[in-house]
C-alpha cells in the first residue's frame, strides 16, 4: 500500500519504511508526527481524494533536523556595472521515516500533526508590534464642527488636513496636548492656532 501526501508545498509518494527529506517540521528527533493531507491511497482499492482523502493519514518518525546541499547563486552585471555577487543558501529540512499509512481513523489517532514551523524548543520569532502613535482623533473630545478657516493662517487646505486628523472644532483644537500635536502627521499645527481656538471656543 502506498500514499501520496502533501507537505511543504510538495507531493511525495510514500510507503512504510521510506525515508524522506521534507520541508522543516515543528518536531524534535524521535517524535512521531502525522501527515493529514493525503491526496491518494494506492493498493488493491485505490482512493483518490477531493482534494484530500477523508480520515486518511501517514505517520512518520522524525529522525533529525538537517540542512540541504548548499545552493550557490552567482550574479554578474556586465559592461558599465561590472559587478559580481555570490550568495549561498542551505534549506532547512527534516529527515523522517514513514512508519504507517492509515486509510481511516487518522483524525482520532491522537498523533501530533506535522506542521512546518520552528521546531519544538526553538523560540519562534516575536511578532512585531505596530508602533504606538497618539491619535488626536481618538482622544479629542466630540464637538460640533466649526469653520476652522476663521483662524488666522488656516486656509481651506489646512482645515481639510485638520479634519482628516479628527480636528473639526475649535474646542477639539484647543484641547490638544503637545504630544497630540506632535503626533499629527497631516499638518503642522501652529501654537497660535491653538491659542486662537481657545478664545473662539469660549465664545
Amino acid at each position: 500500500m502506498f500514499a501520496v501526501l502533501k507537505t511543504g508545498g510538495k507531493q511525495y509518494k510514500v510507503q512504510a519504511g521510506d525515508v524522506l527529506r521534507v520541508e522543516k517540521l515543528a518536531a524534535d528527533a524521535g517524535e512521531t508526527v502525522q501527515f493529514n493531507d493525503v491526496l491518494m491511497l494506492g493498493g488493491d482499492a485505490p482512493v483518490v481524494g477531493a482534494p484530500f482523502v477523508e480520515g486518511a493519514g501517514v505517520q512518520a518518525e522524525v529522525i533529525e533536523q538537517i540542512k540541504g546541499d548548499k545552493v550557490i547563486k552567482f550574479v554578474k552585471r556586465r559592461r558599465k556595472h561590472s559587478s559580481k555577487r555570490t550568495v549561498g543558501h542551505r534549506q532547512k529540512l527534516t529527515l523522517v521515516k514513514i512508519t504507517d499509512i492509515l486509510a481511516s481513523g487518522a483524525d482520532k489517532s491522537g498523533i501530533k500533526a506535522a506542521t512546518g514551523s520552528a521546531p519544538a524548543g526553538e523560540a519562534a520569532p516575536a511578532a512585531k508590534k505596530p508602533a504606538k502613535k497618539a491619535e488626536a482623533k481618538a482622544e479629542a473630545p466630540a464637538a460640533a464642527a466649526d469653520d476652522l478657516t476663521a483662524l488666522n493662517g488656516v486656509g481651506p487646505a489646512a482645515a481639510k488636513k485638520l479634519a482628516e486628523a479628527g480636528i473639526e472644532s475649535f474646542a477639539a483644537l484647543a484641547a490638544l496636548s503637545d504630544e497630540q500635536i506632535a503626533a499629527i502627521e497631516t499638518v503642522k499645527v501652529k501654537p497660535e492656532w491653538v491659542e486662537q481656538a481657545k478664545d473662539l471656543a469660549k465664545g
